[in-house]
């Protein structure tokens, strides 16, 4: 049965409400649309926006009124990651890093083990937390002006939003290295390429082509598409190891000065000047108690 327009009003009101940093609409029965919105800082997420990105696919996954979501930026632009602030906040207050640590692996996770099938219409920048939630959208649109960044190691820590754990799989381990260890950005056309994301078109049609995308998905059989999602991010779960340790890795840098040094260089907008220790391997440290052993024996 179609629901009325004040219906699908109703559905969007009460996401706002439970989740006031982010906005909601429903343009089409069975269909939600969530929105980053921050449009005067690219969408950055502060860490109230943060938390409610984790937390938002709880309650989708288990609404029986969403069949297929939507989620895009406000604006010309998907989202430019954590902002300058929260990222601040985590280099020098301990409780903020660990519940900030929480919020990113439960972001990954909850959107991972969302039964409903996600859409996410890239526009503009997608860094960071933001591109972590438009890559691991089951079907990602991406316009051919998008620019796709990590951005971890230009801000001195280890890649561990979501990158490890789903690049590999849509690009191949070559093409995630090269990206993911240089900070290389990704336009929408070479996004598409690679495999990055599903399609590219122009820039105009990215909301009209995801919106499309959504309609079809809710149209289709809920118990076949969630199913088969299910399985699909099986393979994600069998990866989830590698992206734990990506994320420790990650959070364990905001303690460390080069830190310290990439957020400043990126608010001066100048290069980063890093002069951390160089980090030893557990391999090469548990090498080097072996032959201090051989060599007191």
């Amino acid at each position: 049965m179609r629901r009325t327009e004040t219906a699908r009003r109703v559905v969007a009101s009460r996401y706002a409400k439970r989740f006031p940093a982010l906005e909601f609409r429903s343009p089409e029965d069975a269909i939600l649309e969530v929105v980053i919105s921050r449009p005067e800082r690219r969408n950055a997420a502060d860490e109230a926006m943060h938390r409610e990105l984790a937390l938002v696919w709880r309650e989708i996954d288990a609404d029986p009124a969403v069949r297929a979501v939507l989620v895009r930026g406000a604006g010309e632009h998907f989202s430019a990651g954590g902002d300058f602030e929260m990222i601040e906040r985590m280099i020098v207050d301990e409780a903020t890093l660990v519940r900030v640590w929480k919020d990113a692996s439960d972001l990954v996770y909850n959107l991972v083990d969302c039964s409903k099938p996600v859409v996410s219409a890239i526009r503009g920048s997608a860094v960071g937390a933001g591109l972590a939630v438009a890559l691991l959208a089951d079907i990602a649109i991406a316009g051919r002006s998008a620019r796709l960044i990590d951005g971890h190691t230009r801000l001195g820590v280890a890649a561990g939003d979501h990158a490890v754990l789903i690049w590999p799989l849509l690009c191949g381990l070559a093409r995630a290295r090269y990206h993911l260890l240089l900070n290389e950005p990704v336009t929408g056309e070479l996004a598409e390429r690679i495999g990055l994301v599903a399609m590219c078109v122009d820039d105009d049609d990215v909301y009209p082509t995801a919106l499309d995308v959504a309609r079809r998905l809710a149209a289709g059989s809920a118990s076949a598409v969630q199913w088969t999602k299910r399985a699909l991010n099986g393979w994600l779960r069998v990866a989830g190891p590698h992206f734990d340790t990506s994320l420790a890795l990650e959070f364990l840098g905001f303690r460390l000065a080069d830190a310290r040094e990439g957020l400043a260089a990126v608010r001066a907008r100048r290069p980063p000047r890093f002069t951390g220790a160089p980090a030893g391997t557990p391999r090469a440290m548990r090498t080097k108690r072996v032959s201090a052993r051989r060599e007191r024996a």
